[in-house]
């Protein structure tokens, strides 16, 4: 927990969802910021194109969700970076939950 926040309960719909504070910038043109806050609602599936968060290597990252021929291609929304691939060999993918909404401060 980074911190408690007083958000309206209109902002952050579906039981369980959480906040999850966003670092970096490879999200960047799904106008998703370094620093904006992801609402999450927990889920362990997805479908193609859902933005997610998944657990890579005991990390949250923050990606748009494919399925296609036997792997799983998180790809990100900044064309400076590459999607990560998995496959059957690296194991189970660890999905925490969809994105179904952003925060944005717009003062620190």
């Amino acid at each position: 927990v980074e911190e408690y926040l007083d958000i309206d309960a209109s902002l952050v719909r579906g039981e369980g969802s959480f906040l999850l504070r966003v670092r970096g910038d490879s999200m960047i043109d799904a106008q998703i910021a370094d620093g904006d806050l992801a609402v999450v609602r927990p889920q362990q599936t997805a479908e193609n194109g859902d933005i997610v968060v998944a657990m890579l290597d005991g990390e949250a990252t923050l990606k748009r969700f494919y399925r296609e021929r036997g792997q799983v291609r998180l790809q990100p929304e900044n064309p400076r970076l590459e999607p990560i691939i998995l496959t059957a060999a690296d194991g189970e993918l660890a999905l925490v939950g969809k994105v179904t909404g952003i925060i944005r401060c717009l003062e620190p």
